[in-house]
């Protein structure tokens, strides 16, 4: 197993996107890279200076890093400085926090790819992980818990591989019909 943390705007939705993927053994939100104290959720709404952040394990012979990194991207702006959807503040950042340097060279090229498509430098930040303190319960699959609550991820992003399975499924079955 590996893991990764991953900032991308508000964690609920970074959650619960990366939690549709087979591979993904757990994940857990909480607050990273700010100050050595752990903060409260109050404390990093009022600049404590840690990124709402998700940490993901995952089964690295099922999914890679770099299909998980190609996936953040799909739902973040990477332009965007401590700020996506209608959420701002440096709290709301985006980053890429990696814990080996195995990770740092996939990382390095997901990101480098990144960059020469939307033809700028990005506002992500890729360095190692410094600290990272568990959210509070309530934070916790929040949007399986509370499903209508706000979040700048699209919900059809939530079915991503359940819809990309099915559409590959029926392809399959109508190119075996056609045979």
């Amino acid at each position: 197993m590996k893991t990764i943390y991953l900032a991308g705007g508000c964690f609920w939705g970074v959650q619960r996107f990366f939690d549709q993927f087979d591979g993904v053994i757990t994940s857990e939100v909480g607050y990273a890279n700010g100050s050595d104290k752990t903060p409260t959720y109050q404390e990093v709404c009022k600049s404590s200076g840690h990124a709402e952040t998700v940490k993901i394990v995952y089964d690295e012979s099922r999914i890679t890093l770099i299909d998980l990194l190609n996936y953040y991207f799909m739902v973040i702006d990477p332009l965007s400085v401590n700020k996506q959807g209608n959420d701002a503040g440096v709290q709301y950042r985006t980053g890429i926090y990696y814990t080996d340097e195995e990770q740092l060279k996939e990382a390095q090229q997901v990101f480098t790819a990144e960059e020469e498509k939307v033809g700028a430098a990005l506002a992500v930040e890729l360095e190692p992980l410094h600290n990272f303190f568990a959210a509070e319960e309530y934070h916790q699959k929040y949007l399986v818990k509370n499903p209508g609550g706000y979040c700048h991820i699209p919900k059809v992003m939530f079915e991503l591989e359940k819809n990309t399975v099915k559409k590959i499924s029926e392809e399959v079955i109508k190119h075996e019909e056609e045979l």
